[in-house]
């Protein structure tokens, strides 16, 4: 099996304040291109679509650009960026760090399939 798709036609586009996810999806493989906004966080922008204190997703991410914190449900935390690849498992808050926007990859499938999705 080969199966190929471009980021430029992405199966598709969530909005959420402050920022969007794209997605393809593929046999095996949900891969998202997440775009947040200086002054997205999570807690403000997605936990009212989520219905949940915190994320609750697993995230195996890619920072292209921007800075992201990261805070675990436990105090547990630290900041990401260009070029940092992480692993962060569900239970977590986050924001932008900074006035940039920050782009992110996330391999994890979960964020593609369900992240910010309005029922």
């Amino acid at each position: 099996m080969l199966e190929v798709k471009t980021l430029d036609k992405p199966d598709e586009r969530r909005d959420y304040p402050r920022g969007h996810l794209e997605a393809v999806h593929m046999s095996g493989l949900d891969f998202a291109v997440a775009t947040f906004e200086p002054g997205w966080r999570w807690s403000e922008s997605v936990a009212p679509i989520a219905g949940t204190d915190s994320c609750q997703f697993h995230h195996n991410g890619y920072v292209v650009s921007g800075r992201m914190h990261i805070r675990m449900d436990d105090g547990a935390e630290s900041e990401v960026g260009p070029g940092d690849v992480f692993v962060c498992t569900p239970g977590h808050d986050a924001w932008v760090a900074g006035d940039e926007q920050c782009v992110v990859y996330d391999f994890a499938g979960s964020m593609a399939k369900d992240y910010a999705k309005k029922d």
